[in-house]
């Protein structure tokens, strides 16, 4: 079956993708400008070479790069450039137009590449101890606890879990069957608490009123959905779970955008890092079909560990900023 996205041409993939940042990131009309002209730029280089968005590799994107140099072109907009691919090819990857994110781990002009934003443990608890001040009842508060749970216990990433058909999450698995990006099935350990938070969560949902909301929405589109809701697929959408993630984090004292479906993802990865896990353990787990993307986690570790030092060795303290003691 072919992806979705093939039978676009580039400058359809790049109108898709401006409308998606209007209407979900609610971008600027000045950003979506700059992002419609750095990628024609970069659509017709493609072109000329006989690549599209879908095909181009990592070695066209620096090929493009080092034209870019080579034009003349200042540091801030290469930079931008960079910043305008990175955005739709990470859209690409979300989309399931394509099974890579060839630009996620290019560095900008002069700059360190970017490490992904991580929750430490301490936060993650106080998001956890939150949970029990949001929702208006105890249905809402179970369902919520199961959604935590879910990913962090997992790194699903939010495509997967709020599409999650109910018929995969009886029975008190020990694991769970992901279908991610392209249709890979990839199998996921539940821990204990995540165990324990879905059979709840499926009492509840499974025994709900016939007239209550939650009732009439299983009986309706959302049978065959773990988090049932009233969209236009019955289950639970991705802007629904950010937005909770909000609410969740602001009752937790932590800075909004700080947190975000992909950030409880990352938590997860580097979590299990810092714990001892393998890195091909952790590919699988988070269904990366590059060991590359995962290799991510071992800078935010090496990073997170200088800084560790930084602020607590008693000798490292004389020594910041070139400092002696």
């Amino acid at each position: 079956m072919a992806r979705a996205g093939q039978g676009l041409g580039d400058q359809g993939r790049i109108s898709a993708f401006l409308d998606a940042q209007s209407a979900e990131a609610g971008a600027a009309r000045n950003t979506l400008l700059a992002y419609g002209r750095d990628l024609k730029d970069f659509a017709d280089w493609l072109a000329a070479r006989g690549l599209t968005l879908l095909t181009v590799p990592r070695e066209g994107i620096e090929d493009y790069l080092s034209f870019c140099d080579a034009q003349g072109l200042s540091r801030a907009t290469r930079a931008r450039r960079l910043s305008s691919i990175r955005q739709i090819m990470r859209f690409a990857l979300e989309e399931d137009w394509r099974e890579d994110d060839p630009a996620g781990r290019i560095s900008g002009p002069g700059r360190m590449q970017r490490l992904p934003k991580v929750l430490d443990r301490a936060e993650v608890q106080a998001m956890f101890d939150a949970l029990p001040r949001l929702g208006r009842n105890d249905t809402e508060r179970a369902r919520n606890l199961a959604l935590i749970e879910l990913i962090y216990a997992t790194g699903m990433r939010v495509s997967e879990l709020v599409a999650l058909p109910v018929g995969a999450c009886r029975g008190d698995p020990a694991l769970l069957l992901i279908r991610g990006k392209g249709g890979k099935e990839r199998m996921v350990p539940l821990s204990n608490p995540a165990r324990a938070a879905l059979t709840a969560w499926l009492h509840l949902r499974d025994n709900a009123p016939e007239d209550s909301a939650l009732g009439r929405l299983v009986a309706g589109k959302g049978a065959r959905w773990l988090f049932p809701a009233a969209s236009r697929e019955g289950h639970m959408t991705r802007q629904a779970m950010n937005g909770f993630l909000g609410q969740l984090a602001l009752a937790a004292g932590i800075d909004p955008a700080r947190v975000s479906p992909h950030v409880l993802r990352h938590a997860f990865a580097t979590h299990l890092l810092e714990g001892g896990a393998d890195l091909r353990a952790i590919q699988t787990l988070l269904g990366h079909a590059d060991l590359g993307t995962t290799e991510i986690y071992t800078h935010v570790l090496d990073s997170r560990m200088r800084d560790l030092v930084l602020k607590h060795h008693p000798l490292a303290r004389g020594r910041r900023n070139g400092k002696e003691p």
